[in-house]
């Protein structure tokens, strides 16, 4: 496949931050406005943003060398005719979208998919304008499009599945986390979004709360940063009229924007969000009036069937930020409870939706299950994807179990040959949740854990030995669980996104999922202890030198490769393999008469000083029990069989998981902070 291209009609704040975006992720895109001075504008403005980032530490000049490399500014639409994928980012009006689409498509080639970065427009309405429907979608970006990696993309009724399934590729290959959403009003987000920030000041005219009351309750009961009133303030006051306004028409009367909302607009200026004391005795009544409005919004547009609940939750924690989505924070409230104040706000205000999903959900008196596992099955091949990318698709046991149904589904179809695993977003697996292990090392039910990792085990196992072709596609992030599900699956195809990554030596436990056993069948025991130990990353191109990877390919053409896989058939990733020369010093300084040494930051002949004492550098801020327990497992799994080095691994979880080191290692990553293992006291 040819080199994936793309374009950006739309030179402003979010047409240079898409374009930034693109660019970043690797692919070339073209700007085009109707001046140079627009597109030269757009130019400074990601140019500006990436060297703010060289300043403080976050990017390298290389990088956004590299990236500014890859844009290309144009005022002539004769220069994107041969494009893969246009956004048009211009002024949300309808009349000057459909110009653009009606140009677009007048020039650009057959193939080539026409987005639409529209927020409020019906997208078959944009669609119109074009001979090309059914190759027209909407792409809602959020702000700032560089940094949030939320993307709704909106088909309408014309929308060929085809068309669906490129958009979904695009934003993948540009680092976006979709969700797929209806042409209806409000899309996803700004659906359950804008009532919430209306609700808000309902509840103000209403006289029952002063701003910071509101504010602060919304912060609490939603867990998030700001409120309604400072993030209006935050993104444009007009919006929320203009969006609710939107809603009157299209919804119901009441969605209607608050007079007061109405007058703030007319006066131009913002909310005054410290308006008085903070009464806590108004949390409850606020609170519940702002749930349920979001929430019975969102319930609305999933009876409709205009997007998921997973899709929906996922678009409030990504695009938001809040923590929890409307559907998970039904079930920390209660559904029945929640279910309550709707029909309490239903009684008392007109045109409040009907909500039969949630009322159904209530009457179970069960909380919301979710899927996080997607199962797609094309002629003999079925795709898995762990699609939880809000939590970088982290395994805890409802993603264990819904994994192990999807496999076993394939498992058992006999038209089914290959079975590839994915993971959405930017990351492929990034490991075990620890919470589960936090939780029950400060229970006490280490039995929990050792079972958990038992089922996962059996999993792993059994996707290794599957009469079927199992793929892992590692195009992006993998740590400890993570990379052990790659290395469980019989062929590994990776792209240069794709990392490896054992960090449990800083965690105060071991890679219990089988790693260091398959690291060291594959790549032998001293690079498997210098990985494990030091929690060093490997990148998928190091992988592939040392015989990891089967197929290391482009992102574009990761298709072509697993195509490649299934006509080659069976694939050996045990077979033998000669250690890269320049891994030599690696393999000298983690030998059995080494390490040692190594360990200690002593000289040791045939290595460089500099290396070891590098080395011995970083393994000494990791946990010392952990440092002293993983070579040992590791010795000891060489000479075993894969099924007898498992079941030693299972033996040794309590011991690791009891020692006072693993609470603390545990405790320190979900907490954010550096681990003192000091504090064991031994």
């Amino acid at each position: 496949m040819a080199e994936f291209t793309a374009a950006v009609v739309g030179a402003g704040t979010m047409g240079s931050g898409i374009a930034q975006k693109i660019a970043q992720e690797g692919v070339p895109v073209t700007i085009v406005d109707v001046t140079q001075e627009q597109v030269d504008s757009g130019y400074k403005k990601i140019k500006d943003m990436l060297d703010q980032g060289v300043k403080r530490g976050v990017f390298t000049q290389k990088y956004v060398d590299e990236t500014l490399g890859r844009v290309n500014l144009a005022t002539d639409y004769s220069a994107i005719k041969d494009v893969d994928f246009v956004v048009e980012a211009v002024f949300e009006d309808l009349k000057v979208k459909q110009d653009v689409m009606k140009k677009l498509d007048a020039i650009c080639k057959p193939e080539t998919i026409l987005g639409s970065n529209t927020s409020s427009l019906y997208v078959r309405d944009i669609a119109k304008a074009t001979n090309r429907p059914e190759k027209v979608l909407g792409t809602h970006y959020f702000f700032h499009p560089a940094k949030n990696r939320l993307l709704e993309i909106i088909a309408h009724d014309g929308t060929t599945d085809e068309t669906i399934q490129i958009a979904k590729k695009f934003a993948d290959l540009t680092g976006k986390t979709a969700i797929f959403v209806k042409d209806s009003p409000g899309f996803a987000v700004n659906r359950f979004f804008v009532p919430w920030l209306t609700e808000g000041v309902k509840i103000y005219e209403e006289g029952i709360a002063n701003k910071a009351t509101i504010d602060k309750a919304a912060e609490e009961a939603f867990q998030i940063g700001m409120g309604p009133f400072a993030l209006m303030n935050a993104t444009g006051i007009p919006i929320a009229l203009h969006s609710a306004e939107s809603f009157e028409r299209e919804l119901s009367p009441f969605y209607k924007a608050p007079q007061t909302l109405v007058d703030k607009v007319e006066e131009g200026n913002l909310w005054d969000v410290e308006d008085g004391d903070v009464d806590r005795t108004k949390f409850d009544e606020v609170a519940h009036r702002l749930l349920a409005t979001s929430i019975g919004a969102a319930a609305k547009l999933v009876d409709e069937g205009g997007a998921t609940v997973e899709d929906i939750n996922r678009g409030a924690i990504v695009g938001l930020k809040w923590r929890l989505g409307p559907f998970q924070l039904a079930n920390e409230f209660g559904v029945e409870n929640v279910y309550k104040w709707t029909q309490e706000m239903a009684a008392a205000r007109l045109g409040f939706p009907e909500v039969k999903m949630l009322k159904d959900q209530a009457a179970s008196k069960k909380p919301f299950e979710f899927r996080y596992v997607d199962y797609d099955k094309v002629g003999d091949k079925v795709t898995i994807t762990i699609n939880r990318p809000e939590a970088m698709n982290a395994l805890n046991y409802v993603v264990v179990g819904q994994l192990r149904k999807a496999f076993d589904k394939a498992e058992a179809d006999p038209a089914v040959k290959t079975i590839v695993f994915k993971g959405a977003g930017k990351a492929f697996v990034a490991g075990a949740d620890l919470k589960f292990f936090v939780e029950n090392v400060n229970n006490g039910t280490l039995d929990n854990i050792v079972d958990f990792t038992r089922d996962g085990h059996k999993l792993f196992r059994d996707i290794e030995t599957s009469s079927k072709l199992t793929i892992a596609v590692l195009d992006g992030l993998s740590l400890g669980g993570g990379s052990e599900l790659a290395l469980s699956a019989q062929a590994i195809v990776a792209t240069d996104k794709g990392t490896f990554g054992f960090p449990e030596s800083g965690l105060g436990i071991f890679p219990g999922y089988g790693g260091m056993l398959r690291f060291n069948k594959q790549v032998g025991k001293e690079i498997a202890k210098y990985f494990v130990l030091t929690g060093k990353t490997v990148g998928a191109k190091e992988a592939n030198d040392l015989g990891i990877i089967t197929k290391y390919t482009a992102p574009t053409e990761v298709d072509e490769a697993i195509g490649q896989l299934e006509a080659a058939g069976e694939n050996d990733k045990y077979h033998d393999r000669e250690t890269p020369a320049t891994y030599q010093q690696i393999v000298i300084a983690f030998s059995d008469e080494n390490i040692e040494k190594t360990l200690k930051g002593e000289s040791v002949d045939g290595v460089d000083d500099a290396f070891i004492q590098k080395v011995a550098k970083t393994i000494s801020h990791k946990s010392p029990h952990s440092v002293k327990v993983i070579p040992a497992i590791i010795d000891k799994q060489t000479n075993m069989t894969i099924d007898e080095g498992i079941d030693y691994e299972l033996s040794q979880l309590k011991p690791m998981f009891a020692d006072p080191e693993a609470k603390i290692g545990l405790e320190a990553s979900v907490g954010g902070y550096r681990p003192d293992f000091s504090a064991a006291g031994k």
